[in-house]
């Protein structure tokens, strides 16, 4: 029956250890390495590396790329949900897997992209040149390829919720002489807003953390165009480890938080989830 409980003598033991010994393998252990690391000279050896202009500019410079894409891509991901979710038109399942396509694409091939557009030997390279423009080796292209490698993670979280929630709501406000506008402010948005929060979510760690795409774009330029996990591996390559690990304690702690909101939002907001799916 579906949903029901069912007991498999002896290996549901078995398999809980399983789960527990791999998760203990590559995530606690990890994460504790890091921290002791970190820690290993006092906290005030662990501190000192994070007050440094450098690190400063790294952190500013992840919270603004940040703080750019993530947003873009709620908007995008809203509008692609709904007009996949709503409207059947030429081309929507093509829609749907470019949206999935940097799941399953390189990150270093999605920094690269943006290099063979926009580098100086790129496709628009010496265009950009003539207008004192640039976007390789600048903040811009950070926030480019972060986009793209964060792109499919609202939309995913987005599509599936609005399909399964159907229309009937957004067409009962629309019979009762709303607008389209006010339809998606009073309608749309609030059913699927948990939703959204918890894509914005996902978007965010990764945005903060990625490191194949920005490190093609960047030039690893320090203090202009180091974000935090490339300050990490500038700070490991000159042998500063107490340095690296106090920068990789701090992505490591902001992925611990969104671990925590992401359970927290679970957690408060199963029902009403679960509700929606349902409409």
């Amino acid at each position: 029956m579906t949903g029901s409980r069912i007991r498999l003598p002896g290996l549901a033991p078995l398999f809980l250890a399983l789960a527990l010994a791999v998760l203990g393998v590559l995530i606690v252990l990890p994460l504790g390495v890091v921290f002791q690391q970190a820690l290993s000279k006092g906290l005030g050896a662990y501190i000192e590396p994070l007050r440094q202009p450098d690190a400063l500019a790294a952190i500013r410079l992840t919270l603004t790329v940040a703080a750019i894409s993530v947003p873009l891509n709620a908007v995008f991901g809203v509008a692609a949900a709904w007009a996949i979710a709503r409207f059947e038109f030429r081309g929507k399942s093509l829609l749907v897997t470019f949206i999935d396509l940097p799941f399953s694409m390189s990150p270093v091939v999605s920094g690269l992209v943006w290099v063979l557009l926009f580098g100086a030997q790129g496709w628009f390279g010496e265009i950009l040149l003539q207008h004192d423009v640039r976007i390789i080796f600048a903040t811009s292209g950070l926030v480019l390829a972060t986009v793209l490698v964060t792109l499919p993670f609202v939309a995913r979280e987005l599509i599936p919720l609005m399909q399964g929630q159907g229309s009937d709501e957004e067409a009962a406000a629309l019979t009762l002489g709303a607008g389209g506008w006010t339809t998606f402010w009073r309608v749309t948005l609030p059913n699927i807003r948990w939703a959204l929060l918890y894509g914005v979510l996902l978007c965010n760690a990764r945005a903060m953390g990625e490191f194949g795409a920005v490190s093609v774009v960047s030039g690893s330029i320090r203090g202009l165009t180091t974000t935090l996990p490339l300050h990490v591996e500038v700070l490991y390559n000159d042998y500063e480890f107490v340095g690296a690990f106090a920068a990789a304690s701090i992505l490591a702690g902001l992925g611990l938080v969104t671990l925590v909101l992401k359970t927290v939002l679970e957690w408060r907001h199963a029902g009403e989830l679960a509700a929606s799916c349902k409409h």
